[in-house]
């Protein structure tokens, strides 16, 4: 059950490059619903809904980051959502940062994502990064459309 659901998610993680290719901003914003929305961090992270803010979000994040890969840990569906426990890589100043989270995903008819919530320890990431948490989130500006 969601197979397709689950493709839909791996193709979209595996747009977010590796260390070998920046992420497809264009082929990331598209894979959302036009209302679609991801919840940075659960439960107090910023809320980025829309295309729009969707796609300024991951240049924001474009800023900081040299890479990044999405390593899929373990992945389970429905007819609706899919969950997956990763445990992605990014660089930064020329060290690669390890980020464990979990997400869900909740998709549409078309396979659109409508809804993406990721649940990681903040203080670990900034912790790596010597970043300001706020800071490392967008806290600090207004991100929802």
């Amino acid at each position: 059950m969601g197979h397709k659901q689950e493709q839909a998610v791996r193709e979209f993680l595996d747009a977010w490059g590796d260390e070998t290719r920046r992420p497809d901003v264009e082929k990331i914003v598209s894979m959302f619903a036009p209302d679609g929305y991801w919840e940075l961090y659960v439960p107090h992270g910023p809320v980025i809904r829309g295309r729009e803010s969707l796609r300024r979000e991951i240049q924001r994040q474009l800023g900081y980051t040299e890479w990044a890969r999405c390593g899929i840990v373990r992945m389970w569906s429905d007819e609706r959502s899919v969950v997956t426990e990763r445990l992605d890589h990014f660089g930064r100043n020329g060290r690669t940062v390890r980020h464990a989270l979990m997400a869900v995903f909740d998709l549409d008819d078309q396979t659109l994502i409508t809804a993406w919530r990721e649940y990681f320890d903040l203080h670990d990431l900034s912790r790596q990064t010597g970043t300001d948490p706020a800071r490392l989130c967008g806290l600090e500006q207004p991100v929802e459309a």
